[in-house]
């Protein structure tokens, strides 16, 4: 029962929705929510996703294959057509993470990744725990100035060292590390893309009427809170989320990552001076991230570092397959009017401004868990701003909750990019997620209910 419980959320969500009305909604919206004239391709796509739900909490078929299946049905149900189904294959965070699998496994193939570890393991002098704080600490702190996607797909090699070094099963640090990844991003406004939409909305607002009395969250304003989000979420790791991890054999993991690859550790510095170039490139953004990496893989292959026969087999196509068949639904939840209409339904039950808070936060996040954290916020902040304003109160908490909870999804493997990321090397299935995310959604969820109003109040 557990692992269907964001479906069964979604079906609640879903009969609100029926109760009150197309009807009622349309009249109710604010104008800058646009509700769909026919509900129908709406309905089709929330049913679809309810039934890839079960499928992917379940297992009944392997995810790779449900994933396949969602643009399958869009298509055959003409919610969207086949070639926007399907053309999500061919977007850049596909081939961003394609990108970064193969210069990751050159890292490994040349050894480079290996003394990385063993660097790790020495400073956190063998405890598994120390291990899990310490990479955490580390990929929380870079992910508040560079992308929090840039910084997964560049640290997963080294995590992967970090545990043959240590003879950790990856599945222990692995979805860590990205949770840590994703707290990070929400300290500052280049962190993760929310934080730069919800900003985007108020200078619409204010361009659209100058007298508002608004005005756009700073630099380092969004660290006011997710810097106590990454600081919370490392005491939830190191107190008690540790424990939650899924514990598989540590033997057989291990042996997956090293077994079958011809070391070339003559080639390592070739390998460490393309990485770093990639690093580079992303931090400074002198190149856009895909780019980037698809010019850092091409050169391992031509320096030697790897083989293009490792090259193939090093991609993740369980993540590839999921990240892109879920893009789809992500984009008919917002062409049909989908994500609108429940967004609606469930904001307008709503006037106290406590009660608004907890709603826009907690609907934001069971949104995210399905579609791009991006979509979710470019949806949530203009529909609940508008309606935070004819309520008397500031937007600017409502929109700062919509935000962080935009980041702080962490119930399922396509929430976020380093969510996705870290599924096949860390072995997960979506019931992982589940188990060991649902308590930092909780806590993230109630932090930002009761801190959010005392840093940006309702009524300043």
């Amino acid at each position: 029962m557990k692992r269907l419980l964001p479906f069964g959320i979604v079906l609640v969500v879903t009969c609100c929705m029926l109760t009150f009305g197309q009807d009622v909604l349309a009249a109710a919206a604010p104008k800058t929510i646009t509700l769909p004239e026919d509900p129908t391709k709406a309905y089709i796509t929330l049913g679809i996703l309810g039934v890839a739900a079960v499928m992917f909490f379940t297992e009944i078929v392997p995810l790779p294959v449900t994933a396949l299946l969602v643009p399958v049905a869009l298509s055959l149900t003409k919610v969207i057509t086949s070639k926007a189904a399907f053309s999500y294959f061919g977007d850049p965070t596909v081939v961003l993470f394609m990108a970064m699998f193969i210069v990751g496994e050159a890292t490994f193939v040349t050894g480079f990744a290996d003394k990385v570890g063993a660097l790790a393991v020495r400073f956190s002098k063998g405890s598994q725990l120390k291990l899990i704080i310490y990479t955490m600490i580390a990929i929380g702190l870079l992910s508040t100035m560079l992308s929090n996607t840039g910084t997964t797909v560049v640290a997963v090699p080294m995590v992967l060292g970090m545990c043959l070094k240590a003879k950790i099963a990856p599945g222990r640090v692995l979805m860590p590390v990205a949770f840590a990844s994703s707290l990070g991003g929400t300290a500052t406004l280049v962190g993760t893309p929310p934080n730069g939409i919800v900003n985007g909305v108020i200078n619409g607002m204010l361009e659209a009427d100058p007298t508002l009395p608004l005005k756009p969250f700073g630099f380092f304003e969004f660290g006011l809170i997710g810097i106590p989000l990454l600081v919370a979420g490392l005491i939830y790791y190191a107190a008690f989320g540790y424990r939650l991890l899924p514990d598989r054999k540590i033997d057989d993991d291990i042996e997956s990552i090293d077994s079958g690859k011809q070391r070339r550790e003559n080639k390592m510095w070739h390998s460490i001076v393309v990485f770093c170039f990639v690093v580079l490139m992303m931090a400074t953004e002198l190149m856009p991230l895909t780019t980037a990496a698809v010019l850092g893989a091409s050169l391992m292959i031509i320096t030697g570092c790897m083989s293009m026969r490792e090259a193939f087999r090093s991609v993740d196509w369980t993540t590839i397959f999921l990240f892109a068949g879920m893009l789809s639904m992500s984009a008919a939840m917002d062409k049909s009017g989908a994500a609108a209409i429940v967004a609606s339904a469930v904001v307008k039950m709503v006037s106290d401004p406590w009660m608004l808070m907890l709603v826009c936060c907690a609907l934001t996040a069971i949104i995210t868990n399905f579609m791009s954290n991006t979509a979710t916020a470019a949806l949530m902040a203009p529909l609940a701003l508008p309606i935070a304003m004819a309520s008397g109160i500031s937007p600017l908490p409502i929109i700062m909750g919509i935000a962080m909870s935009a980041s702080c999804c962490f119930l399922t493997p396509i929430a976020t990019p380093p969510n996705t990321i870290v599924l096949g090397p860390g072995r997960y299935s979506f019931g992982d997620y589940i188990r060991a995310g649902w308590p930092l959604q909780l806590l993230c969820l109630v932090m930002c209910v009761i801190f959010i109003p005392m840093i940006w109040p309702f009524h300043p």
